[in-house]
């Protein structure tokens, strides 16, 4: 590995053994961070910062680290590291070993739609190009029927699907369709071709496959005719992780033709510098595909990506009759702030909302006031318990109305909380919250009747009903409901 090389990828390792040649030197190196961490430098510039390898150079061990906020400048070993606002990861290095980790796309099974510009700007040369790198990059993701899928559409005055998801799962199969694709010339419509991949291909009926990710690639030379950002919010609410390339970046005497200089930003699934990629030139990208295909394939950054983890919305109905006590009212609050740190609880995921009930109800908290999971969880933790009588059909009501707003089936969860028997009907309520798509998971402690139970929960009833004689035992049901919750939306989406 040359010591001028830079932005090494390591988004998938936990260890990877690199060699570094005697007589490194330092040019062209930006070095951030301080102590054993770095960020976009070459491997031979973070060493330095170690001290673990001199001028005769040796193996260190890199490590991929999460990313990190406000990282303070510092001067060590000769270098001047410049400070960072924020990065999305970085590595450390130490001394290296035997053991050696492969770190591609061994493990992608990404549905991948890209999205190629064939508008006048790129002429046919550049055209060719860029063919030439989408080739090289379905290469690195090593396509295959049980690995990554790629499909092709082509963005002009009007998006055309050159093929789909399924058509080609061969890997010369799919390199001979995309040589095969010609050029059509026009605007270069990026948000159309956005709009056109995220309503299509990515429906089951044209091959996307259930719970793997969604990815829309969108390559664009200089920058789109069109607006970019109603076809990113569509693809960003369905689930799909748009990623956009910029090649060939509009200069300064270009920048007044551009129509939105931020067109990128505005695209991507989460402008936090790892869905935008930038190449200078469509001459030198092949040498980008390694790292492009590796963040494609990066599971665990795909935050777009629809889960049931980050995708339904649960409201608790909680129980706070006279018969369950202080004590044993905090330990219900125990269970469930165990079912809520299982979900990713933000502003683009998972909600959680709460109601509490005697014979009146109480909003705790709405399903959408909470854009954290910290937050959420203080205001589940914050509730206070108010005793009184039992009214849970009511409460069932209430809580539909006041926590919950229509989606999909598979989305929105209750889980009602009770120790005893309802004074009034909840068989009328829960039909109605069912057939209104909401999904019933009934927990009962102590004497709350077995049959009133199952008549509240959702079908099957066995995967929907649980019961224990002590409150203590509420803990044992966390993975469960969490399990089956997943099962639910998996089932529905």
């Amino acid at each position: 590995m040359s010591s001028s090389r830079g932005g090494l990828t390591m988004w998938f390792c936990d260890g990877l053994l690199v060699g570094c040649p005697a007589g490194c030197l330092l040019r062209r190196t930006s070095v951030f961070g301080t102590n054993v961490y770095a960020a976009v430098s070459s491997v031979c510039g973070a060493a330095v910062h170690s001290g673990l390898l001199g001028t005769s150079g040796g193996t260190v061990r890199l490590k991929r680290l999460q990313g990190r906020h406000g990282y303070r400048g510092s001067s060590s070993h000769g270098v001047q590291s410049q400070s960072l606002s924020h990065w999305i990861s970085s590595f450390s290095l130490s001394k290296g070993g035997n053991s050696v980790c492969v770190c591609v796309c061994a493990d992608c099974q990404a549905d991948i739609a890209v999205v190629m510009d064939s508008s006048t700007n790129i002429g046919q040369r550049r055209f060719n190009l860029q063919k030439n790198f989408i080739a090289k990059l379905a290469a690195a993701l090593k396509v295959g029927a049980t690995g990554p899928h790629v499909g092709l559409i082509q963005a002009s005055d009007s998006p055309k699907t050159e093929f789909l998801l399924t058509n080609f799962t061969h890997p010369k199969d799919l390199l001979f369709a995309i040589r095969q694709t010609t050029y059509l010339g026009g605007n270069a419509n990026t948000g159309k071709a956005l709009l056109h991949a995220a309503q299509s291909i990515f429906s089951s009926e044209l091959g996307a496959r259930r719970g793997h990710p969604r990815v829309l690639l969108a390559l664009v030379d200089g920058w789109p005719s069109d607006d970019v950002e109603r076809a990113a919010t569509f693809a960003r609410d369905s689930g799909i992780n748009v990623f956009i390339v910029s090649v060939a970046k509009a200069s300064p005497e270009e920048l007044s033709m551009v129509p939105d200089r931020n067109f990128s930003r505005k695209a991507v699934c989460k402008d936090n510098g790892f869905f935008s990629y930038s190449i200078p030139s469509w001459f030198n990208a092949a040498k980008h595909t390694r790292a492009l295909s590796t963040r494609l394939c990066s599971l665990d950054q795909l935050l777009c990506s629809k889960t049931c983890y980050n995708s339904v919305h649960i409201g608790f109905l909680i129980d706070g009759s006279s018969s369950v006590g202080y004590v044993n009212f905090q330990l219900v609050l125990d269970f469930l702030v165990g079912i809520a740190r299982s979900f990713d609880i933000s502003d683009v995921g998972a909600h959680i909302g709460a109601v509490q009930f005697t014979y009146d109800q109480r909003l705790e908290f709405g399903m959408f006031d909470n854009d954290n999971k910290e937050d959420a969880i203080d205001a589940l933790r914050r509730i206070s318990y108010m005793s009184g009588g039992t009214s849970t059909g009511s409460a069932i009501n209430y809580a539909v109305h006041n926590l919950f707003r229509p989606a999909a089936r598979g989305r929105n969860f209750l889980i009602v909380v009770t120790d005893g028997q309802s004074y009034d009907d909840v068989r009328g309520p829960a039909t109605a919250a069912h057939s209104q798509g909401v999904t019933i998971f009934s927990v009962g402690v102590a004497w709350a009747p077995l049959e009133l139970l199952r008549v509240m929960s959702s079908e099957p009833k066995d995967t929907h009903t649980f019961f224990t004689r002590d409150f203590s035992g509420l803990s044992d049901f966390i993975q469960p409901v969490v399990h089956n919750i997943c099962t639910d939306y998996s089932h529905n989406n």
